[in-house]
């Protein structure tokens, strides 16, 4: 579906690269129909020389030439790019946005009414191709729209639909921000080790490589985590006592008022965004 797709990305930073190196590894995209636009000459010449694609400094010229446009900029900067390459918005194109707290009709209204929009929001591990992307369908998109979309973030991981925008937020309290609470069990995990006696590399190995594992075996088996722990819990063993201690210390809640902390902060963020439009 996207072979022969033009995909511009205005913003590429880090998640935009990202997206262009999964594009180009996974042979979904010729490199001459991926375009890169940024304000730092140094950034495009980067990219040009690295991944051998197409590189401009005006928005407004990327949005004439791609059939789809992914917004990768920072929030703040995404009302004055709409009005940039508003004149140059079409019928039929698709536009993705990853802009945190920036609403699909927002941009909609300021984009050919023709026009489809979905809002995504990636995580970190899509730098490994192991991410997780929620796409939501936005005003003007098509089930046609969906599935490119689809198909461009599996070039770097897997893919959920979520239906309801205002959901977005829960997304990134558990997905996006998400791999932080991995990294700090990790680490955790790691400490732990040492102090009984395991050396700093080999604890960092076993913790890292349990998680791997034990996130592998849950998308791989299909069963539950419920399931799945009370497997490797044997009645009156040694991960029960662990688990007795993580209830005792409020593991289990911890993680869920992270979760909703993170959702709770990404509302206001969106909110301080909408006023500052407004303002």
């Amino acid at each position: 579906m996207l072979r022969t797709t033009v995909i511009g990305f205005i913003g590429a930073g880090t998640m935009g690269e990202v997206l262009i190196r999964g594009l180009i590894q996974s042979d979904g995209v010729p490199r001459s129909n991926i375009l890169a636009c940024d304000i730092r000459k140094d950034r495009l010449e980067y990219l040009a020389q690295t991944y051998g694609i197409q590189t401009t400094d005006s928005a407004g010229e990327l949005v004439q030439q791609a059939s789809v446009v992914l917004i990768a900029v920072k929030p703040q900067s995404v009302d004055g790019l709409l009005e940039t390459v508003s004149p140059m918005s079409r019928q039929g194109q698709l536009t993705i946005s990853i802009a945190a707290g920036v609403t699909a009709g927002r941009i909609s209204e300021a984009l050919h009414p023709g026009s489809g929009v979905i809002r995504a929001m990636p995580n970190a591990p899509a730098s490994v191709l192991a991410g997780i992307t929620a796409l939501c369908p936005g005003p003007g998109s098509t089930p046609d729209d969906l599935e490119i979309a689809r198909a461009l973030f599996e070039c770097v991981g897997r893919t959920v639909l979520i239906r309801n925008e205002a959901l977005m937020d829960a997304v990134t309290g558990l997905s996006g921000s998400g791999p932080a609470y991995v990294y700090l069990a990790i680490e955790a995990l790691s400490d732990a080790g040492v102090g009984l006696g395991i050396s700093r590399s080999e604890s960092s190995l076993l913790a890292a490589q349990t998680v791997f594992g034990a996130a592998k075996m849950l998308l791989d088996s299909g069963k539950s985590p419920g399931a799945l722990r009370d497997l490797v819990a044997t009645p009156g063993g040694t991960t029960v006592a662990g688990l007795k201690m993580l209830e005792k210390c409020n593991f289990r809640s911890a993680i869920m008022e992270a979760v909703e902390a993170a959702a709770a902060r990404s509302r206001e963020l969106g909110v301080l965004i909408n006023r500052k439009k407004q303002a």
